[in-house]
């Protein structure tokens, strides 16, 4: 699960814009360039197969949709947080040759 999700660009492309509170599938698409419907689908499916995200639908014509991180989902994004900062240090630190 950690794979697939850290590996894919979209998933981690819509994790974080629902961490910053873009909860619509509208809006997503608009925020990210590139993201296709189709793709934006899938990765919402995963997340919440995964537990991650969580949906709710409202009764309302036309649809509303809104999607929200889970408390498994918060807890997996501070870890992803972390492993950003570490490839952030990682990117800007010096370089050493290893074994040297």
């Amino acid at each position: 699960m950690v794979e697939d999700i850290v590996g894919c660009k979209w998933s981690l492309s819509v994790l974080r814009l629902v961490r910053d509170g873009v909860r619509r599938p509208g809006a997503m698409q608009r925020n990210v360039e590139g993201l296709s419907t189709k793709v934006l689908n899938e990765r919402l499916r995963k997340l919440l197969r995964f537990g991650i995200l969580e949906k709710e639908v409202f009764p309302e014509v036309p649809p509303h949709v809104e999607y929200r991180l889970t408390e498994f989902g918060r807890q997996f994004s501070s870890i992803l947080d972390g492993i950003e900062r570490l490839q952030q240090s990682l990117d800007s630190g010096p370089r050493s040759k290893a074994g040297g």
